[in-house]
């Protein structure tokens, strides 16, 4: 159990929403276009957390942005085709709500996909305050969106939490000084998110309760 915490900031994208499958369909089609037979379905997986700016860059950093847009233009027209819900998320953060925990979401997307995530998920009511990537200069590991988030929510770092299913968070709540929970339903496995140490491992969102203080 975490002492003290008021504050849990959850990112969006395979924490709160399982978007796997049309992530890694954006990114198949995007690559069968500028980077053809150099990427299989395994080896976007790890892709899948930094911003799509950082992930292209490193691919073809001349064609980067015109990489971005391709993609989102994908991800935005099969989105909630191909969308899914993750067993006991609403539920749990139904239950934080009512608690009077302050929550936010912290993610590297843009808003307006963010928003679709949240609508299709039935999550939006829960989620006032929003941090994403058009809202900051450097997004996560850079701790800058976790201090915008606890500005928004007037919270401190001792009192936080950050929920997340990638290294990019587990670092930003480092780098911010907050608590750091990865979920173990991440693509990138359970094993894989312990080498960055995280204060707590979560096997199902409800696992969160208890170290909240939530019986």
């Amino acid at each position: 159990m975490s002492k003290g915490v008021t504050t849990i900031l959850f990112d969006l994208d395979g924490t709160l929403i399982d978007s796997n499958e049309l992530i890694i369909q954006s990114f198949l089609h995007t690559f069968k276009k500028y980077a053809p037979n150099q990427f299989t379905r395994e080896d976007c997986i790890p892709l899948i957390g930094p911003s799509l700016y950082e992930t292209f860059s490193s691919v073809d950093k001349e064609k980067a942005e015109e990489m971005v847009e391709y993609y989102r233009d994908f991800n935005k027209k099969y989105h909630d085709e191909l969308l899914e819900q993750y067993d006991g998320v609403y539920e749990t953060v139904e239950l934080l709500v009512n608690r009077g925990f302050k929550i936010a979401v912290v993610t590297t997307k843009l808003k307006d996909v963010v928003m679709k995530g949240l609508e299709a998920s039935k999550l939006t009511r829960f989620f006032e305050h929003i941090v994403a990537l058009d809202d900051v200069a450097n997004p996560k590991p850079d701790p800058e969106p976790i201090f915008k988030a606890l500005n928004l929510l007037d919270s401190s770092p001792e009192e936080a939490i950050m929920v997340g299913d990638s290294y990019h968070d587990i670092l930003a709540a480092k780098n911010a000084g907050t608590k750091s929970a990865a979920v173990a339903w991440s693509l990138k496995g359970r094993d894989h998110l312990m080498q960055f140490k995280p204060d707590y491992m979560l096997e199902h969102m409800s696992d969160l309760l208890p170290i909240v203080g939530v019986e």
